[in-house]
């Protein structure tokens, strides 16, 4: 995808290869002055990079997602990494949620799951990509987004719970 910055052509696709290329040798143990030599770059500008993408090391981590297929799968994955919290709902789990509330009693349920999950450091959603865009503007913690539909999603998706336990993984190492 080609866009217009003043005078400038910018090929968006290009600046992600690089980008691509860079955190692949950096993942493989090349320092960074040896990917910059590689990719044409500053050194400064992988650093910069880094620093912009870097999850923390440690800390609490939460668990969040709907609508789930195989939220047990999920959840037993969950307390097997040292999950601290987990919150995955079904669409019908989901819908009971709501329905068997009032109003205000919805409010104070949904303000008080969002107090919870500002005492995690790192969050992991995993929902639309609405859903994902509102908890980054909720939460002022590390969101780390996994997209399992388009919003809305009005069923059940299954979700991997390797990919997410590779997620946790990383978190940890």
């Amino acid at each position: 995808m080609l866009l217009r910055i003043g005078e400038k052509i910018i090929n968006r696709q290009k600046i992600n290869q690089i980008i691509d290329e860079m955190l692949d040798l950096r993942s493989r143990g090349f320092s960074q002055q040896e990917v910059a030599n590689r990719v044409g770059i500053d050194r400064t500008v992988i650093s910069k990079l880094e620093t912009v993408g870097e999850v923390r090391k440690g800390g609490r981590v939460a668990l969040v997602g709907f609508p789930i297929e195989n939220c047990e799968e999920l959840r037993r994955m969950a307390a097997q990494e040292g999950i601290d919290y987990s919150l995955l709902m079904s669409e019908q789990e989901r819908w009971d949620f709501v329905q068997n509330k009032t109003g205000v009693g919805l409010f104070n349920t949904i303000m008080e799951i969002i107090a919870t999950l500002h005492n995690y450091d790192i969050v992991i959603i995993l929902g639309s990509n609405l859903r994902i865009k509102l908890m980054e503007t909720l939460l002022d913690k590390e969101i780390i987004g996994v997209q399992i539909g388009e919003s809305p999603i009005a069923e059940n998706k299954y979700v991997d719970p390797e990919s997410i336990r590779s997620i946790v993984r990383q978190l940890f190492a």
